[in-house]
């Protein structure tokens, strides 16, 4: 049997609390008593992002008069250039290399880079809105004869032939038409659009990336396809004629891509805060949806409508296919050819008619403004976030508070004068049964009965107990 060594315990000893340990003391960086100038790069001057300066448009005017000089001397004495577009090339390519010496003398090699990139960005803009505006105001001009005349809008074409002058005849049943044709395809593309950006955003999975996948292939799908579709399937297998609602079908079949993609974009932006809360208040998913959600993106999704509108309003190839074409005005859009806007255009302008040619201009500008204008409502529509639209509730209730401030003030100070007289009331009573003697029960208060207007109080003295 072997016998294990006795373990001794170990004392561990504590200085006394009395002594202090000395501490280390701590590391610092002293810097030294001069810093070294070798070597010291010297200040950069502070480089002014924003603002414009007066050399800034020295430069850009200088390069400008002297690249329309060298222009006009170099195509008309110098190279073999006689078309707009090369000598607008030529100007530009003159304008940048002026501007870029100009500036160079008084700016260094990045701010110069800086410039030249500022004014690039600055042309390409010009040059779109310049187009824009080139299209709107020649339209109008070219329309301008026919739009002149009020019978446009109120007559069509069913008296009026080609050679009839300006005051006979009108587009009201192309207007018609396009309204007709495209309330049609609202009904058909906002309820399958928003059921396929609610899918593509509460259900996410393998169907849904397909569904997305085949959204984003049809927005690149040319019109004249689905035109094509249409006139097989719904024209030629099921024999029905040419119609305002087959043209609507294939105008839907344009705007649903976009109304689902625009959908979509607006329902990704919802705080996902707002839906955690919901769900952590016990509600479901759909009526988070139709709660919380769509109450939520109800601006972008109006937005989201009416560019869908704006795109099928526009559509040339689809109605030429499937609508047919009539001068008379039709409403019903299940029997009988339907004109449309576009499809109007199509027909005047192929005319070799000056007065023809007139109408279709004068058709064109009208679509124009439709467009423009669905395009400003969208952009007023977006704008109302839910905070302005707080602010300008808030507004007209303080304007409706102000049509009646005078009943209102006058109820107002009423009510204070019976305050402040029942206040008196409650003060003057108590004192006066005081003084008659201590053993005078205190006043009890009795508040008046709930039907009654005013909240006024009356002072109950209940009669002392004989003796």
């Amino acid at each position: 049997m072997t016998i294990a060594p006795e373990r001794r315990p170990v004392l561990r000893t504590r200085p006394p609390r009395d002594v202090q340990t000395p501490l280390a003391e701590p590391a610092t960086t002293v810097p030294p008593p001069r810093s070294p100038s070798a070597g010291r790069t010297p200040r950069q001057p502070r480089r002014e992002l924003h603002g414009v300066r007066v050399t800034d448009v020295l430069a850009l005017g200088g390069a400008a008069l002297a690249s329309l000089a060298l222009t006009v001397l170099l195509t008309t004495r110098i190279l073999p250039v006689t078309s707009l577009l090369g000598a607008t090339a030529i100007c530009l390519v003159l304008f940048l290399g002026l501007y870029a010496l100009l500036a160079s003398y008084a700016e260094d090699r990045i701010a110069v880079g800086d410039r030249l990139v500022t004014v690039v960005v600055h042309l390409l803009a010009a040059a779109v809105v310049g187009t824009l505006v080139f299209i709107v105001v020649f339209t109008i001009v070219r329309g301008a004869p026919a739009l002149a005349h009020l019978n446009l809008f109120t007559e069509d074409m069913s008296l009026a032939g080609p050679l009839d002058p300006l005051s006979d005849g009108g587009v009201v049943h192309a207007i018609v038409g396009t309204l007709v044709q495209i309330s049609i395809a609202l009904v058909i593309t906002v309820p399958l659009g928003l059921a396929t950006a609610l899918l593509l955003t509460q259900l996410p999975g393998r169907f849904a990336r397909f569904v997305r996948t085949v959204v984003e292939a049809m927005t690149a799908l040319p019109s004249i396809v689905a035109g094509l579709f249409v006139y097989a399937t719904v024209i030629l297998a099921l024999g029905v004629d040419k119609s305002g609602l087959a043209a609507s079908v294939a105008i839907s079949i344009m705007m649903l891509p976009i109304m689902v993609r625009s959908a979509d974009v607006v329902l990704r932006l919802v705080p996902a805060t707002l839906t955690e809360a919901s769900y952590a208040l016990g509600a479901s998913q759909w009526r988070t949806v139709v709660r919380v959600v769509l109450p939520t993106s109800r601006s972008g999704l109006t937005t989201a409508v009416i560019l869908a509108t704006a795109r099928g309003i526009g559509e040339t190839s689809p109605v030429l296919l499937t609508s047919g074409f009539t001068a008379s005005l039709n409403t019903d859009p299940t029997t009988g050819p339907m004109v449309s806007l576009p499809l109007a255009i199509f027909q005047f302008v192929k005319s070799p008619e000056p007065t023809m040619i007139a109408r279709g201009f004068g058709t064109a500008a009208v679509l124009m403004l439709l467009v423009v204008l669905l395009f400003v409502v969208a952009r007023v529509i977006g704008a109302q976030t839910p905070a302005r639209r707080e602010s300008r509730r808030l507004a007209r209730a303080a304007r409706r508070a102000r049509l009646r401030s005078m009943p209102a003030r006058v109820r107002r100070r009423a009510g204070v004068l019976r305050r402040r007289a029942g206040a008196l009331r409650r003060r003057a009573v108590p004192r006066a049964l005081r003084r008659r003697g201590r053993g005078t029960p205190a006043p009890v208060p009795a508040h008046s009965s709930p039907s009654s207007g005013t909240p006024a109080t009356e002072l109950v003295v209940p009669a002392p107990e004989e003796s």
